[in-house]
């Protein structure tokens, strides 16, 4: 705000040091006596500033922003008209005497009656032109800020729409797996939930921020990890690695927990061997994420989940990091594949 009023009055600091200029240039080398410089610049500079902010204020917003240009021109070419009037009618009563010593004086180089009319003209419509230029300026920063500003609400909108949709699913796939641990084991069904009311404490209380430190979501994975390992078979191994000093990034959260969940909804089976392997790498700025798992496809008649957890990934890194990541899925001798690169700030 304050620097879009330090640049409205430059500019309009700008536009009358340009039209206080414009009548000693326009003067064709005549001698600049102080009464004729009141008569034949000042006089007309003060009918300059009328029309500027006349329009400025009042005929832009009314007529010509609405495309209302008929009615503009016409108020304008009258205001020019009674100025000129005005100015002659000033010149004759008041400055007559001067006038004519300064013709006299000067008389070789004046300029023919049409030519001067045409002079006096440009000299008006010259604030004119400057006070739709301003206008205009303004207009379009305005507008541009307001268009930047609906952008970004809508991006906030849209990305707590994607994480409020995240949370459910997340919670949901959470709840069937502690619901298959409560006859197969009830203690590690308590010992489950508990560790749910800490990861939902952490989602609902600490991903309210648009970053947080990657320590804070290393620690949540961290804890989701070891609360899914309480429902797989010793059949299934599950190795991690994560940085484990302080590293100073921040990041958005919750953008890797899909991951994960994905690799122990589709990776694990309660007859077979598998294996989920989780590594996290990262530089001053750069985060890499590599989950793998065996590749047991989920079963058309299991309903559990809603499938929406990597698309979700998508759409928060297209709003989120705009060309500053890499995301890749593949199926390699029927291992699943994910990998997550995030360029940050």
């Amino acid at each position: 705000m304050y620097k879009n009023k330090r640049i409205t009055v430059l500019s309009h600091m700008l536009v009358w040091l340009t039209l206080i200029c414009l009548p000693y240039l326009l003067s064709y080398g005549q001698e600049q006596d102080f009464s004729r410089v009141i008569a034949h610049f000042w006089i007309p500079l003060f009918f300059s500033a009328i029309i500027f902010y006349l329009n400025y204020f009042v005929l832009i917003d009314r007529f010509l922003f609405p495309k209302k240009m008929l009615y503009f021109i016409i108020i304008n070419a009258v205001a020019i008209l009674c100025f000129l009037y005005l100015k002659e009618y000033i010149e004759d009563n008041f400055f007559k005497d001067i006038i004519k010593k300064s013709v006299l004086g000067a008389e070789r180089v004046r300029p023919p009656f049409i030519i001067a009319v045409y002079i006096q003209i440009l000299s008006y419509l010259a604030p004119l032109f400057f006070s739709i230029a301003l206008k205009s300026t303004k207009r379009w920063i305005k507008t541009e800020a307001e268009r930047k500003e609906a952008a970004n609400f809508k991006l906030k909108s849209e990305l707590q729409h994607l994480r409020y949709q995240l949370q459910p699913h997340f919670f949901f796939n959470s709840l069937n797996n502690i619901y298959a641990l409560v006859d197969i084991s009830p203690d590690k069904a308590k010992k489950s939930i508990h560790s749910l009311s800490k990861l939902m404490r952490y989602m609902l209380y600490e991903t309210s921020e648009e970053s947080i430190s990657l320590s804070k979501e290393i620690d949540f994975m961290k804890k989701y990890i070891d609360l899914m390992k309480l429902r797989v078979s010793d059949k299934t191994v599950v190795n991690y690695s994560f940085p484990s000093e302080e590293t100073g990034i921040k990041i958005a959260p919750l953008l890797f927990i899909s991951l994960i969940e994905n690799a122990f909804k589709h990776g694990v089976s309660a007859s077979k061997p598998s294996t989920i392997d989780i590594k996290m790498t990262c530089n001053t700025k750069t985060v890499l994420f590599v989950i793998k798992n065996d590749n047991f496809p989920k079963k058309t008649e299991d309903k559990s989940g809603s499938g929406i957890g990597l698309p979700n990934i998508e759409k928060r890194l297209e709003l989120l990091y705009p060309n500053n990541n890499r995301f890749k899925t593949a199926v390699n001798n029927n291992r699943f594949v994910a990998e997550l690169e995030i360029e940050t700030n």
